[in-house]
């Protein structure tokens, strides 16, 4: 019988921990898990998942957040040489890890160490992203849920701020996504007319230039009484970087640009403007997670566990759509190498140019069941005309 090494790794997901069940719940071999994802491996924290310790780990099913713990840690060459020495001092045939981009580099390095000692070890990637950033697959579990979550809070936020418009007259509303506009695209699935918010959604796909933001900001002001706008944490103002909270472990943290343009908002148009972060909730919020995406969690952990009898390395899970009238898809594989490579996979410019060709694309995985609420009531009389600082 193999014995198998399992471990997650990067920011957690609503569906994170349901992938690892559904690995668990068809995986028939000797199981260990990693303890806190690549530090772990670094460290030799290995437990076996059996008897009651397995009982346990299965009552994580549906709880967001990581049971075997993830993180973030630096694979230096280095830790690369550990890791791949307590793998093989403690007989791993099979090694499986759940995870975004850097997880799949990683795998495949992994793979790569153990062959250069000799060291014939079975690498699997099972895939995990709220940024839909990987390479090589349709979309990638833990996104959807944190779609659904962005698109909710964000149809929310705007009928509140509609509400006091004669107080406060902008939000900027800013999400996930690091240097991908996927997260922020979502926020406008639930828009149902002109007048509902979001009225503009800035992607880090785009340059964004102080003036046009400004430009933006009057328009809407003097169109509606009010301007909800999402922002993606990764938007470059006016060719910038993006702006960055700090630096931990060898990977930049980023956030804020909501702050600075509310800032801008506020002393260049004298307008009263409010900064929301939408925050971890996003990856975190299990009531807000979509059931179409645990259902496939569950299956790309089912998929990785049978490719442990087939005897497949240096691959990752995918999730292949099908070309039909309705939904559909089905499971493959791609190599880590070719994941690896991708790098990060932007949102492609047919979505940034037809948002309802996108949003048809984002429905089935978001699900069905959630809805716009009735646009704003018409009023005979037009709203007080703004002025704004010159």
């Amino acid at each position: 019988m193999k014995k198998v090494a399992i471990g997650q790794a990067g920011g957690p997901t609503a569906v994170f921990n349901t992938s690892l069940i559904g690995f668990l719940d068809h995986c028939h071999a000797e199981v260990y898990g990693v303890l806190k994802g690549y530090q772990g491996l670094v460290e030799g924290s290995f437990i076996p998942l059996e008897g009651s310790m397995l009982k346990k780990v299965e009552q994580y099913r549906s709880v967001p957040g990581a049971c075997l713990g993830a993180g973030r840690y630096p694979m230096t060459e280095e830790a690369l040489e550990k890791a791949v020495n307590n793998l093989r001092l403690k007989g791993i045939d099979t090694l499986v890890f759940i995870g975004g981009n850097g997880t799949m580099w990683t795998m495949h390095q992994l793979e790569k160490k153990a062959k250069k000692i000799g060291y014939d070890l079975q690498v699997i990637g099972i895939p995990k992203t709220v940024d839909n950033d990987l390479a090589e697959t349709d979309h990638a579990p833990g996104f959807a849920s944190a779609a659904r979550y962005v698109a909710l809070s964000v149809r929310d936020i705007s009928k509140d701020l509609e509400a006091m418009r004669n107080f406060e007259q902008v939000r900027i509303i800013e999400t996930m996504g690091r240097n991908v506009g996927w997260l922020a695209a979502a926020s406008g699935l639930l828009k149902a007319s002109e007048s509902d918010g979001p009225h503009k959604i800035y992607l880090p796909e785009e340059t964004l230039s102080a003036d046009q933001f400004l430009n933006d900001v009057k328009n809407l002001v003097a169109e509606f009484g009010f301007a909800s706008i999402v922002v993606s944490e990764g938007v470059k103002l006016n060719e910038g970087k993006a702006v960055e909270k700090a630096f931990v472990n060898g990977r930049s943290v980023l956030g804020g640009i909501s702050k600075q343009l509310s800032s801008f908002v506020q002393e260049e148009l004298g307008l009263m403007a409010r900064d929301e972060l939408l925050g971890m909730n996003q990856r975190s919020s299990q009531f807000a997670s979509s059931g179409q995406d645990r259902l496939e969690a569950y299956e790309v952990g089912k998929k990785a566990a049978h490719l442990i009898s087939e005897d497949i390395s240096g691959v990752m899970v995918t999730i292949e759509r099908l070309q039909k009238s309705y939904y559909d898809y089905q499971f493959g594989t791609a190599l880590l190498q070719k994941v690896a490579a991708g790098g990060e996979r932007s949102l492609p410019k047919l979505f940034r140019v037809n948002q309802q060709a996108f949003y048809r694309w984002l429905e089935p995985l978001v699900g069905r069941d959630v809805e716009p609420f009735p646009s704003m009531i018409q009023r005979r009389e037009i709203h007080e005309k703004k002025s704004f600082r010159s």
